[in-house]
């Protein structure tokens, strides 16, 4: 049975928790994020979502901010047994015992979207089988509609709001909602994770099972293993030999995530964005000479190719990723320009670091491109040698992108999205291996990249072609040199001087100018007023004429004296 939500009903209740809450007041000015974090976990799913992605965006809000909404938890009181007979009867036709040899009745776990049960297939597979709620589709689709409504009001709002694309942030949280709700969309991202990434190392994705899954519904295998948070809070073991094993397995464990995660990008183009402790699983492997998936190198010499295949013998442990929800792509030019920014980052080319961080942003005003490259060199030096555990990724994150708001550049959200989730793992990285370097596991990625993407003859052609052409041009500066000179011996050259930001110089001289113009008529105005009012008490028109002449002056005052007031304090806030 569909469940009907009245907006106004849930109208009030959102006003009512945001109230207690002080929720406009402390989002706006960013304070207080634990009471907006309350406010949102009352508010339910759609709010819980909003929230997990706005912890996503630096763009949106300060790094305290981040923090908070990142412990956004969902969990929520589970369905009866009834409830969930109900929902598979809407999607399947029967009910749970009818399509599984075996299906617990009590949950394991149950989060605002749905909950989980363990259960058997009919050949005997565990699965976990995740069952949505039957009144989350209606409550999220009620309150998209209301946020769209309250979008619209945003253009009145007082504040530097340009840099934010309120209608792409909605898309995006519409877009993560609604294909949550419809979980086959995450039955085909968990597919195309696991073709990705199963199997590479000691990396482990659960299979979905897509025959059984439906709109409500979704099978996964079941994995075994603990959050891997427990595997970072373990204390490091007094005798020497057990704790340089333990050091050993946590760095290969750190140096696996991060490499594995490098490859989703820059090799896959699809990402999980949400790879927090609870969506990855640790557990010890029986303890055999497992081996990884072959290698294929290719290696050419001259004309000759050859095809190599290596194995290597896995650790007695694995790693299991969890919920695909939320995962991000890029295309293959944006994942370019990413490289390029890590290449260039890895070869301590600051200047080049900041070209490509202007090719991976969108420019919402005019941009001093040589200002930005001199203020992001700046920025990015002190942290090419800083060990991972000694950076706050908020923080640099936060601080880069208000750096690009600072210049009118604006960081894509695909771009945002993938900093902020290698930020979730940068923060179990440090754990595990805190003397771990961004650079040392980026550069020799930069250097695949760059062998992939640079081909010797045709660059070798290139600047062979540019350096003939240089000499021509070279053996002609004599003669270039005497034109000019005899040109401006004649008065036939004009040099052209342009004045870095005299855009800004000349907005400003243009708004005084205008305000001066104003000034000006309102001194006419109050003048001719004047002398109406004082030469015509023997004729009431043109009497009244002259002081509504006085009220239109003092009113036009006002505004520009309250305009200027408000300037004032919006510069010192």
């Amino acid at each position: 049975m569909a469940v009907s939500i009245s907006k106004s009903e849930r109208l009030s209740e959102i006003l009512k928790i945001m109230r207690r809450h002080q929720f406009l007041h402390n989002f706006y000015h960013q304070t207080n994020p634990e009471e907006v974090l309350a406010a949102f976990q009352e508010l339910g799913p759609t709010f819980i979502k909003m929230g997990q992605l706005i912890s996503t965006r630096p763009d949106l809000v300060s790094p305290a901010y981040i923090k908070a909404l990142s412990k956004l938890q969902d969990q929520v009181p589970a369905d009866s047994y009834e409830t969930v007979c109900q929902v598979f009867r809407n999607n399947t036709g029967h009910l749970p015992e009818e399509l599984f040899a075996n299906f617990d009745y009590e949950p394991f776990a149950s989060a605002s979207v749905g909950q989980c049960h363990y259960a058997t297939l009919k050949d005997g597979t565990k699965v976990v089988v995740k069952v949505q709620h039957p009144a989350v589709d209606q409550l999220i689709k009620a309150d998209l509609a209301l946020f769209r409504r309250a979008i619209k009001l945003l253009k009145y709002v007082p504040g530097k709001l340009t840099v934010v694309d309120f209608n792409q942030v909605l898309e995006e949280l519409s877009n993560s909602l609604l294909s949550e709700v419809n979980t086959m969309q995450e039955a085909v991202w968990g597919q195309e994770f696991y073709r990705y990434n199963n199997d590479d190392g000691i990396i482990r994705v659960p299979k979905v099972y897509l025959d059984h899954c439906h709109p409500q519904i979704l099978v996964n295998e079941t994995m075994p293993g603990k959050s891997i948070k427990y595997l970072v809070a373990q204390k490091k073991p007094q005798a020497k030999e057990e704790a340089q094993q333990w050091t050993g397995e946590r760095k290969t464990i750190a140096e696996t995530l991060v490499r594995n995660f490098i490859k989703q990008v820059f090799v896959d183009h699809f990402f999980h964005a949400d790879p927090h402790p609870g969506n990855i699983l640790f557990y010890r492997a029986p303890k055999q000479n497992a081996l990884a998936k072959p290698q294929e190198v290719k290696r050419e010499f001259g004309d000759v190719t050859v095809h190599l295949s290596t194995q290597t013998v896995l650790p007695p442990y694995r790693l299991v990723y969890l919920d695909f929800g939320m995962m991000g792509r890029l295309s293959s030019a944006m994942a370019d320009g990413i490289a390029q920014i890590i290449l260039a980052v890895a070869s301590q080319d600051e200047y080049g670091a900041a070209q490509a961080v202007l090719n991976v942003c969108n420019r919402t005003g005019e941009v001093d491109e040589q200002s930005f490259s001199r203020d992001f060199a700046r920025f990015i030096q002190p942290y090419l040698h800083t060990p991972l555990a000694q950076i706050d990724m908020g923080q640099l994150i936060f601080s880069i992108t208000q750096l690009c708001q600072g210049h009118h550049l604006q960081l894509r959200s695909e771009v945002t999205l993938l900093f902020k989730a290698f930020g979730s793992l940068e923060m179990m990285v440090a754990k595990l291996d805190p003397d771990i370097s961004m650079m040392s596991v980026a550069r020799p990625f930069a250097m695949r990249w760059f062998k992939e993407h640079y081909q010797f003859k045709d660059s070798l052609a290139h600047h062979a072609h540019q350096g003939y052409s240089a000499l021509i041009a070279g053996a002609q500066i004599p003669t270039k040199t005497n034109r000019l000179l005899e040109q401006l011996l004649n008065g036939q050259a004009k040099v052209n001087l342009h004045y870095v930001g005299q855009s800004k110089v000349l907005d400003k001289i243009n708004r005084l100018l205008n305000r001066l113009l104003i000034v000006i008529m309102l001194a006419s105005l109050i003048m001719s007023s004047s002398i109406l009012v004082v030469g015509s008490s023997a004729h009431p028109i043109i009497y009244k004429l002259g002081v509504a002449g006085w009220i239109w002056a003092i009113v036009i005052t006002a505004i520009l004296l309250i305009k200027n007031a408000y300037d004032s304090w919006h510069r010192r806030h």
